[in-house]
């Protein structure tokens, strides 16, 4: 029996001819874009391979990411409930891990899909991203590892892809930089000058002491930011095989396809049993790279060449070798709308179109229940299995309301009456785009979630997203009869929802995220820096 499945991003297909149960090939596109696919209706990105996959399996185009950034989306990925349960929604504005050395991830008393399948024999493995946090109290009890949570075998980056990983593409400290050294380094330069034309004046005796601590500062800030800038690439951007680093700093040198070698070669070796894979693609999010190969080769920069360097991998695994609103960071249906598209062929329609809400978190209940393996009942599971949409036993979604975090806050509530085609949506604050009329927050790489960053919305901004999905066009009274009577049974059902929430400890609290020493992994120090590399050994190796 074989299953197939492309969920919060892209899915693949698992080659088995023994068991009787289905294995698992799950993989998932960090950033990509709802209209980025040919199968959602992208004419100039070639995708030929997803776009395969949806022929051959079903189609879903109310498909949502249960957050807007990369950490929680991936706790509600793989445990099925929203991050504000598990402590993975940030209270702060720092909503994702950003060093390898923070304590907090996904707490252990968490369960996971990976989890469950293992108890129920399956052997699994994660490939890719995993960006849920690594350690705890020191460099080696990997409290947070993929290993912890359920997965047999890990290979791949434990934090994530960022613009500082790969040189020359810039930095997601800019902003951070202006406002801890450059503004800094100017008051002291100003002091400075200041002191100096004093002295020259005579108005002012400058003791020699004070001059010296000036400089001193400067030197010292301008050090730290030089040992940041050399630093944070080694220890914050490598690849480890299970709990050894194999690659640090991480080489862009063909990744994607030493990634999917080694994904091709997990399924062969388990194809006489069974086994879940999670394929977490690195692609398209910044910073951007692809093979020599595809570089150049598209229509859309290195975007471009990135989305169809992925869509190689879903065609290698495959062979067994509009535009909306807003972006990441925001619940606008650009932010949190994605592809999912699901395939088991002999069991799931091939080419049918699904316009009913679905989850992320739905994958949790959907292959638990396959695999045969209990849900927890000790925790509340906010995902539904797809089981009885996929096969046509019902025609509409389990998910009449879906809840839309930004980070730790509620930022929206989505509604899809059983009597109705309509889908309402409800805003309570919405995020300020910068520079004005822009369609993100260019200036912070993301969208903040709180205080002034944020415009409140009383009554909320409604949307009905089945006639509005660019979301422009906000309803009113005037334009809708049923607007009040619309909004309260929104702020009904989330106030049921908040009610359902218990406090568990921040995992993305300042104190849990911020860089400690003595979590820092090193493979080996040399030049004053980690380097090693161990790829293409371990690489030989497994083969």
């Amino acid at each position: 029996m074989r299953i197939f499945c492309l969920l919060l991003l892209v899915l693949g297909e698992a080659w088995s001819h023994v068991t009787p149960r289905p294995n698992f090939v799950l993989l998932m596109a960090d950033d990509l874009g709802i209209g980025d696919p040919g199968c959602y209706g992208n004419k100039t990105l070639r995708t030929p391979n997803i776009d395969r996959l949806a022929g051959g399996g079903v189609k879903l185009t109310q498909h949502l990411a249960a957050a807007p950034l990369c950490t929680p989306s991936r706790a509600a990925f793989l445990t099925g409930r929203y991050p504000i349960r598990s402590g993975m929604a940030a209270q702060n504005q720092v909503g994702v891990f950003i060093f390898s050395a923070s304590s907090g991830g996904l707490p252990p008393s968490e369960i996971t899909f990976a989890k469950l399948l293992k108890s129920q024999g399956y052997t699994t493995a994660l490939i890719g991203k995993w960006h849920l946090g690594t350690n705890c109290h020191n460099s080696s009890d990997f409290c947070h590892h993929p290993l912890s949570h359920g997965f047999d075998y890990f290979h791949g980056i434990p934090v994530t892809n960022l613009r500082d990983c790969k040189p020359g593409e810039g930095s997601v400290f800019t902003t951070a930089f202006r406002l801890l050294v450059f503004v800094p380094l100017q008051v002291l330069a100003l002091a400075l000058l200041t002191l100096a034309g004093l002295r020259w004046l005579g108005l002012f005796r400058v003791p020699p002491a004070l001059i010296f601590s000036l400089l001193f500062l400067a030197a010292l800030v301008l050090g730290l930011l030089l040992c940041f800038l050399h630093f944070f690439r080694p220890l914050n951007c490598f690849l480890m095989r299970n709990h050894d680093i194999t690659q640090q700093p991480m080489s862009y040198d063909n990744l994607t396809q030493r990634l999917t070698a080694d994904a091709v070669r997990f399924i062969q070796r388990n194809a006489e049993s069974p086994f879940l894979l999670v394929l977490s693609f690195l692609h398209v999010h910044t910073a951007l790279f692809s093979s020599e190969v595809f570089a150049g080769k598209s229509k859309h920069g290195a975007y471009g060449d990135a989305t169809e360097e992925m869509d190689w991998s879903v065609g290698v695994l495959l062979s067994g070798e509009k535009g909306l609103k807003g972006g990441k960071a925001t619940n606008w249906e650009g932010g949190i709308r994605v592809p999912g598209i699901l395939r088991w062929p002999g069991v799931i329609q091939a080419g049918l179109e699904l316009d009913a809400p679905t989850s992320n978190m739905d994958l949790f209940p959907t292959v638990a229940n396959l695999a045969g393996a209990p849900l927890p009942e000790d925790r509340i599971i906010d995902g539904r299995d797809l089981m009885p949409l996929l096969l046509g036993q019902s025609q509409h979604s389990d998910h009449e309301f879906l809840f839309h975090y930004c980070n730790f806050y509620l930022n929206a509530v989505r509604w899809h009456p059983r009597n109705s085609t309509s889908i309402w949506k409800a805003f309570f604050f919405t995020p300020k785009f910068s520079p004005e009329g822009a369609n993100g927050c260019f200036a912070t790489h993301v969208c903040f979630c709180h205080g002034h960053s944020i415009t409140h919305h009383d009554p909320p901004l409604l949307f009905d997203i089945s006639q509005d999905p660019r979301e422009t066009d906000p309803l009113t009274p005037t334009s809708e009869p049923r607007f009040w009577e619309i909004l309260e049974v929104m702020q009904q059902a989330a106030a049921r929802h908040t009610r359902t929430l218990q406090d568990v400890p921040d995992q993305l609290s300042p104190g849990n995220i911020i860089w400690k020493p003595w979590l820092q992994m090193c493979c080996s120090w040399s030049g004053l820096s980690c380097q090693c590399d161990r790829e293409k050994e371990e690489g030989r190796e497994s083969h």
